[in-house]
């Protein structure tokens, strides 16, 4: 049988459907309150944020150094050493210490070798070197003959015999020599450089003799 809607009928589905309705909105209102209470727990339940830290970035100070003037101080140059003078020429010798007693040089040419000597038997005075001419060689003289000439106090000047040179110092250089015109007195003797040679005289007895290299001659 067909059904029939009056108008309670109608009022009565109208205010069913709009029971609903506010049941709807009820729900949704509840719905979503719910759900802002759950987002605002879980808001809640999360930690704060770490804290900002601010490294403070350290601060270099650079300084700058100015370095010092280089002062320059010029020494002034030293004043140029004096001229060089040559050396004095040294004046020939005309006194010699003794050496024993003895006096001894050479001539002005360094030819030969002479000297004043004392001995124990007596006092002689003699030059040795090489001259010309030579007298010919005594049986007696076995050893080298006419190298020198030499005048004692006993007797006339004579030409010399012996092994070796007599009259020197013994030093490694020859003896100093006697300039010409110069002259040695000693122990009786005096001896003579002259352009002609050495001359040595016994001032006693006036014998002696003179020696070159090319003359020579005795008295």
């Amino acid at each position: 049988m067909p059904i029939t809607w009056g108008a309670s009928g109608q009022r009565s589905s109208r205010a069913r459907q709009m029971g609903w309705a506010r049941a709807w909105l009820v729900g949704i209102g509840v719905g979503t309150a719910l759900v802002l209470v759950g987002c605002s727990s879980e808001s809640a339940a999360q930690p704060p944020p770490p804290a900002s830290t601010t490294t403070p970035v350290p601060t270099t100070t650079q300084t700058t150094t100015t370095p010092a003037p280089v002062t320059t101080t010029e020494v002034p140059l030293p004043p140029p050493p004096p001229p060089v003078e040559p050396p004095p020429t040294a004046e020939p010798q005309t006194t010699y210490a003794a050496i024993g007693g003895a006096y001894y040089f050479s001539s002005p040419d360094g030819l030969f070798q002479c000297g004043i000597v004392p001995l124990s038997s007596r006092v002689e005075a003699g030059c040795q070197g090489t001259t010309t001419p030579v007298p010919p060689r005594p049986d007696d003289c076995m050893i080298n003959w006419g190298n020198g000439i030499r005048v004692t106090n006993d007797g006339p000047a004579a030409f010399m015999c012996s092994g070796g040179v007599v009259y020197t110092s013994g030093g490694e250089t020859i003896d100093p020599p006697l300039a010409v015109g110069a002259s040695i007195s000693e122990n009786g003797f005096t001896c003579t450089s002259a352009e002609n040679g050495i001359s040595c005289v016994d001032d006693a007895t006036g014998h002696g003799f003179r020696i070159a290299p090319d003359s020579n001659e005795v008295y």
